[in-house]
C-alpha cells in the first residue's frame, strides 16, 4: 500500500472522473496496483448510466459531481482529499474510459518516490500508441500547445496526458480553477510558474471503450481546443 522513501511513509490516491463509463471504469479500478495505492477515488461526474455501481462493486470510493465538467470532477475529488484524516501524499489522475494502462502507475510514480520531483506527466507521445487511439485535432492539439507552454512559460512537455501523478501538497498550492477542459494545461503552466520540479515518463495508449465526449464529437473537440489555448493565454 506505501512506498518506503527517505524513512516516510508515502499514501497514495487515484482519482478517476467519469461521466457514463459503466463499461470500463470496473477494469481502470482493477487494474490498478492495490498494494501501492491506499485508496482509489472515482467521481461520478452526472453520469446516466450505471457507473456509480459499477464503481463502487469494483472497490472505489465513489463521490458524485453533478455539475459536469472535467475540472469540476476533479475539483470534487480534491474537496474529499483536503477532509481525510490521513495525509496524501502523492495524487494520480486517470481517466475512467481505460485508455490508460493502470498498470503503469508504479512507473508513474516512480520519478517522485526515487527522484523528488514534483509532478509526472504521463506522455502518450512518448510511448506507444494504438493505431485510432488518438485522433488528428487531439495529436495537433497536444502539439501546439505543448510548443505554446515551451514558449511562453518556458517548460518542457510533449503531452497534455491525463494520467499524471504529483505530490498532494504542490498541487493544492496551484489552487486550481478550471472547471472543464482546461484542467490539465492549467496544472502544468502553474507548475512551471511555481518552479516545480517536473517530468515525463512514457505510457501507453489505446483505443477507449465507448466514445469520447471530447474527441468524439466536434463540438467537444473545438470547445476543447478553445479553452486549452484560452487557458494558455490567461495566465501570461
Amino acid at each position: 500500500m506505501r512506498f518506503v522513501l527517505k524513512r516516510e511513509l508515502l499514501n497514495i490516491r487515484v482519482i478517476i472522473p467519469a461521466f457514463n463509463e459503466e463499461k470500463s471504469i470496473a477494469l481502470v479500478v482493477r487494474d490498478i496496483p492495490k498494494p501501492m495505492v491506499k485508496e482509489v477515488i472515482v467521481v461520478n461526474n452526472a453520469s446516466t448510466d450505471n457507473t456509480v455501481e459499477v464503481a463502487r462493486q469494483a472497490g472505489a470510493t465513489v463521490l458524485n459531481e453533478m455539475t459536469p465538467g472535467y475540472g469540476n470532477a476533479c475539483l470534487k475529488g480534491l474537496e474529499y482529499l483536503k477532509g481525510l484524516n490521513d495525509t496524501t501524499d502523492i495524487v494520480v489522475f486517470i481517466d475512467g474510459d481505460y485508455s490508460d494502462y493502470p498498470t503503469q502507475l508504479p512507473e508513474l510514480v516512480h520519478p517522485i518516490v526515487e527522484d523528488n520531483f514534483d509532478m509526472v506527466i504521463g506522455s502518450r507521445a512518448l510511448g506507444t500508441r494504438e493505431s485510432g487511439s488518438m485522433t488528428f485535432p487531439q495529436v495537433f492539439g497536444n502539439w501546439l500547445a505543448t510548443t505554446l507552454l515551451r514558449w511562453f512559460y518556458g517548460v518542457r512537455f510533449t503531452d497534455l496526458g491525463p494520467f499524471r501523478a504529483i505530490k498532494y501538497k504542490r498541487l493544492m498550492a496551484l489552487n486550481m480553477t478550471d472547471r472543464n477542459y482546461g484542467w490539465t494545461v492549467e496544472m502544468q503552466l502553474k507548475a512551471a510558474q511555481q518552479g516545480l520540479r517536473c517530468t515525463e515518463v512514457p505510457v501507453n495508449y489505446k483505443r477507449r471503450i465507448g466514445v469520447s465526449k471530447v474527441s468524439g464529437t466536434v463540438k467537444g473537440t473545438v470547445m476543447a481546443g478553445y479553452k486549452i489555448l484560452y487557458t494558455i493565454f490567461k495566465y501570461l
